[in-house]
């Protein structure tokens, strides 16, 4: 485990939150989208955010978008299969009592679709996943900060798990630590208060906290 030699004292342990917030498509679920592909089927340019990008387009282009999208990402969400260590993290977390979000950039309809393909359908209330529809995408800090709020919880105490530079991007405009899971190397350097190689180890070190 990597941690920040200059983390405050309060931060010392990953395991001291209650509150988690989860990624789900690539954290939670091995990856499956092709947003190459997504890009060139809706004539976005390369490199640009998708989500940004229909958000811009005329309402009836946008709303034709959408629609392939959320078929596209429909068939992804039904054939989904979880990462290493995921299942068992969330159970552990859940059973123990702690509250649970999901904060993605998918549709939430589909962020159900996916919980329940890998077995964690009621492991997180429906009000507590929020997708791309109930708060500004990632990366803004909205989601996390609808988190603290709902909690009543300050932000640090908080722990946002992740595998992409948004979710990093979105704890760090938060002030919420962030956890990196399933990159190898160190992509965003210094974005990270810990990263673990998946979920599995995730557990490990939770439950020696």
């Amino acid at each position: 485990m990597r941690v920040d030699a200059a983390m405050p004292a309060p931060l010392a342990k990953l395991g001291d939150s209650r509150h988690w917030v989860l990624d789900m498509d690539g954290t939670l679920t091995e990856p499956v989208h092709d947003f190459d592909l997504i890009r060139r089927e809706l004539r976005i340019p390369p490199e640009s955010d998708i989500l940004q990008h229909l958000a811009a387009l005329p309402e009836q282009e946008a709303s034709q978008c959408h629609a392939w999208l959320l078929e596209h990402e429909h068939a992804l969400a039904m054939a989904a299969t979880p990462a290493a260590g995921a299942v068992e993290l969330v159970r552990a977390l859940h059973a123990d009592g702690c509250r649970l979000g999901i904060l993605t950039r998918n549709a939430r309809a589909l962020a159900q679709v996916t919980l329940a393909a890998i077995g964690l359908e009621g492991c997180f209330a429906d009000a507590e996943i929020l997708g791309r529809d109930e708060a500004v995408p990632k990366p803004s800090p909205a989601g996390l900060q609808f988190f603290a709020a709902r909690w009543q919880v300050p932000a640090q105490s908080m722990r946002m798990v992740g595998d992409h530079y948004y979710d990093l991007a979105t704890a760090q405009a938060a002030d919420v630590p962030a956890v990196l899971v399933n990159q190898s190397g160190d992509p965003w350097p210094g974005m990270a208060q810990w990263q673990l190689r998946d979920c599995a180890e995730l557990l490990q070190h939770w439950r020696r906290a």
